[in-house]
Parts: structure tokens; sequence; C-alpha cells
């Protein structure tokens, strides 16, 4: 009876001990899938802004649309942002809430950005002056993409739970801020090509 009552009350111990956090580093799957990314949105980038002339670059659908090269400068000037956020959130205190406040988000990222769903206003840092030439873009966003490229392949910190808040998805961690970039760039890219298939879009050089 004695050893009955040892069990029970050792079970109900294990029951009252909290469960293990998640491990908060990247998945070998995880990384897999962000360099898939950051190479697909790498081709896919520099494949729609190739051979694009100087009067294709600043034609604009209508006032209030951007140009090719204004949708191309915001993407170099959002991928800083969101690397930047990268590098940032590691160098904060982890959020002990990391795993409540994050939850879903991952599969929400992947839903919303790459395929272009809804319409965002962008934050004033990120909005285009149009006074980025293509080689000018084209230099940055290579520049750029082997630091975020670099970091994604060797990075050992635990990512997920060092976060930073996002004005449209709220708390997001940086594993978050690192797959935000190629799946904005990929988003805008379908962007830059509804601007090719505008009616008025000029024809060769």
């Amino acid at each position: 009876m004695k050893r009955h009552s040892t069990l029970r009350n050792s079970l109900l111990l294990l029951c009252a001990l909290p469960l293990s956090a998640a491990d908060a580093h990247i998945t070998p799957a995880e990384r897999s899938r962000v360099l898939q990314w950051l190479a697909d949105s790498h081709k896919e980038f520099l494949a729609a802004i190739e051979g694009v002339s100087e009067r294709q670059w600043k034609w604009k659908p209508s006032p209030d649309r951007w140009s090719v090269g204004e949708v191309a400068e915001h993407i170099v000037l959002a991928e800083a942002g969101q690397f930047g956020n990268v590098k940032r959130a590691i160098s904060l205190p982890a959020n002990p809430d990391w795993e409540e406040k994050t939850k879903g988000k991952t599969a929400r990222l992947e839903a919303v950005l790459a395929p272009r769903l809804g319409k965002a206003q962008a934050p004033e840092p990120i909005v285009p002056k149009g006074e980025m030439t293509l080689s000018q873009v084209k230099e940055r966003f290579e520049r750029q993409r082997v630091e975020i490229v670099k970091f994604a392949t060797e990075t050992d910190v635990p990512l997920k739970q060092f976060t930073i808040d996002n004005p449209f998805f709220g708390t997001l961690n940086a594993y978050h801020w690192l797959i935000y970039a190629p799946l904005h760039t990929m988003r805008h890219d379908k962007q830059i090509a509804e601007v090719k298939a505008t009616a008025g879009y000029p024809a060769g050089h």
C-alpha cells in the first residue's frame, strides 16, 4: 500500500512540474526552408529587373502607384530593415513569453506575404523616393543578400526567443524577421510583374 502511495505521489509531483520549454533554435528543416526562399527570391528578383530600360524603370501605371524602379527600391530598403530587426532582436533580452506571443505566426507569414494577399501601407522609412538606378538597386541587393545568406547558413543563436513587434503581424521573433525578407521580396516581385502587365507599359528600350 505504501508503495502505491509513493508511486501516486510521484506521479502527482510529475504532473505538477512545468512542461519543458520548446527549443528556441531553428530546426534543420527551417534553416533549409529559409535558405531555399532566399535562393528562389534572389533569382526571381534579378529576373524581374533584368533588361528593364530607364524609361520602363521610371514608368508609373498611375500617379498613386509605384514604378518598377520604386518597387525594386522598396525591396532593398525593406530587406535592410528586416535583417536589421533580426540583428536588433538578438541583441535584446530574450522574451520569456515568446512561445505564446509568436504562436502560429510562421504559417501566417507564409500564407500572406509571398502570395501577395491583402494590401499594406509601407512604413515611411521604406517608402521609395525613386532615386535609385537599376544598377544601384542590384548592387545593394546583392551586397545585403551575401550577409543575410551567411547569417542564415551559420547562426546557432536561439532565434525564436528574441522578439520585435511588427506593425501588421504583432510580435515576431528573429526567425520570423529572417524569413520575412525573402517572402516580402517574392510578394513585391509579383507587383513588378503587375506593373509590366499594365496597359501603357513602355515596350523595348
